[in-house]
């Protein structure tokens, strides 16, 4: 006895397809929008300000790339051991 699947069953998982085939391209859309409406311009704006947003600049005037924590200002071995 083949199992045999109604119409609307057949219909249901091809429409189940091809929405999966369009999710995929929309993800593709959205974020490609995303990046090029987005992180482009910002790329573009901070590379004409010839900002250095990582402080890459520094490493090649310093002997260290160690900075000071902004959050501790009297660091100690009793606050490094409470975690919260």
């Amino acid at each position: 006895m083949a199992e045999s699947r109604s119409l609307w069953r057949r219909l249901y998982e091809g429409w189940l397809l091809i929405a999966a085939h369009f999710g995929e391209v929309q993800t593709l859309i959205v974020v490609t929008l995303v990046y090029g409406l987005v992180m482009g311009p910002v790329a573009l704006v901070a590379a004409a300000l010839r900002r250095d947003l990582l402080h890459k600049r520094l490493l090649w005037t310093e002997d260290s790339a160690w900075s000071e924590a902004d959050s501790a200002s009297h660091p100690d071995l009793e606050r490094a051991k409470r975690l919260f």
